[in-house]
């Protein structure tokens, strides 16, 4: 196994940390935010459609920008524009600026749109030069960021530190972690180089958006991402507002599905290699609908929190999986051709967190937010029917590789 391989795999490790450090600052404050900026639900929803715009754009530009520049300058933009982003929500917080927290979170949400495309068309590269599925575990990172936040927000809330200097000090945190794994991930890849045409090449592949099985698994990542933006975007104010939780106890609900989001990456790369694809995204599908269906329609508390365990289980796969699917059907193919896919399909995915917050924040003003969550659970439950997609003819069982001393 190469060295510089596993140095690579480690540095996108931490690289996937940082936003769900990030993520989660942002989240747990969400309830203190609201009442800093004055704002009701459905202001929210139209606060949070900053998020969804910034995310929107970074996905959309990322293809392009990877293929000319290459993965790494990619990152390296993606995660000054969180940093910048989380510091300014933490201003406009503090002067009770709805408009600012919004322009905070839409650079936020670009740097996440664009850095996670490049990171994951890394991720897809690093599965190929490993021969065994690590995506899940670069996820798990993501969620154990949520987890790590999640936790110090839980206990800033209770203590009610200022939110511009909790998201001050996140903001420091992320800047560290980047300057310390960048330099492990090599320039160049991604990029695409001028086609030199011969004879004897084969006839170029159709472009990724005819590839129905591509736009199948995008189907799966659509749901499961609607799932987990749910969650991250109105997981406390669902406690706080529909279930009677405080503020603090709805922050501690949103670490516990973070917990269990960490738990499902960690461990969901050897159900794949032992299951394959398709049957671990179908099985992650039905746990999530199971735990949605019991945060809507049962009212006992602790009941609750399972239920919220069983959502963030299920949820957990559903974006790195279909994303190393999407990725593998263009891997006969050049990087750039993986670059394109990835891209094609996190976009489809990322509509979820275009449409999803003020759409939840409009009917959640009207019928209350757990009756609009129904609308999530109808998509993962069509997410199930789609899975097949994310297979291949003779399901691919990546046989792991002995890992000799490296973390």
């Amino acid at each position: 196994m190469p060295h510089s391989a596993l140095k690579r795999r480690n540095a996108l490790f931490v690289l996937f940390l940082l936003p769900g450090l990030g993520m989660s600052s942002w989240v747990t404050r969400t309830p203190d935010v609201r009442d800093l900026v004055g704002a009701n639900t459905a202001q929210m929803g139209l606060i949070l459609f900053g998020l969804s715009v910034g995310s929107m754009v970074g996905i959309l530009s990322a293809g392009p920008l990877v293929s000319r520049f290459g993965t790494r300058p990619i990152i390296v933009a993606g995660m000054l524009s969180i940093t910048l982003g989380v510091g300014i929500v933490g201003l406009g917080a503090a002067i009770g600026n709805g408009a600012l927290v919004a322009f905070g979170l839409a650079l936020f949400g670009l740097g996440m749109g664009g850095g996670e495309v490049a990171m994951n068309v890394e991720g897809a590269e690093v599965e190929r030069l490993l021969v065994r599925s690590v995506m899940p575990a670069m996820h798990g990172f993501f969620s154990l960021g949520t987890v790590v936040g999640a936790c110090f927000g839980m206990l800033m809330t209770a203590l009610r530190f200022p939110v511009v200097a909790h998201m001050g000090l996140t903001s420091a945190l992320i800047l560290a972690g980047l300057a310390l794994s960048t330099r492990h991930i090599p320039a160049g890849f991604g990029r695409r180089e001028p086609a030199v045409h011969t004879a004897t090449e084969p006839a170029p592949k159709a472009a990724p958006w005819r590839d129905t099985r591509l736009l199948f698994i995008g189907g799966v990542i659509l749901a499961l991402a609607m799932a987990e933006g749910t969650a991250n975007d109105w997981l406390p104010l669902v406690m706080v507002d529909g279930h009677g939780f405080d503020a603090a106890w709805g922050s501690a609900v949103f670490a516990v599905f973070a917990m269990a989001m960490t738990l499902g990456r960690f461990v969901g790369g050897s159900f794949v290699n032992r299951f394959g694809r398709a049957p671990v995204l179908a099985a992650s599908a039905v746990i999530g609908a199971f735990g949605m269906a019991g945060v809507i329609f049962i009212d006992h508390q602790p009941w609750v929190v399972v239920s919220v365990v069983l959502w963030g289980l299920g949820a957990s796969l559903g974006f790195p999986v279909a994303l190393s699917a999407a990725g593998d059907t263009g891997r006969e193919t050049s990087g750039a051709e993986t670059a394109a896919r990835v891209s094609l399909a996190a976009t489809i995915g990322y509509i979820a967190f275009l449409v999803g917050p003020p759409v939840l924040g409009i009917l959640g003003e009207q019928f209350g937010l757990r009756t609009a969550m129904i609308m999530v659970l109808a998509l993962v439950i069509v997410a199930v029917l789609l899975t097949p997609a994310a297979g291949t003819p003779r399901e691919r069982r990546m046989e792991p590789v002995e890992d000799r001393g490296h973390v």
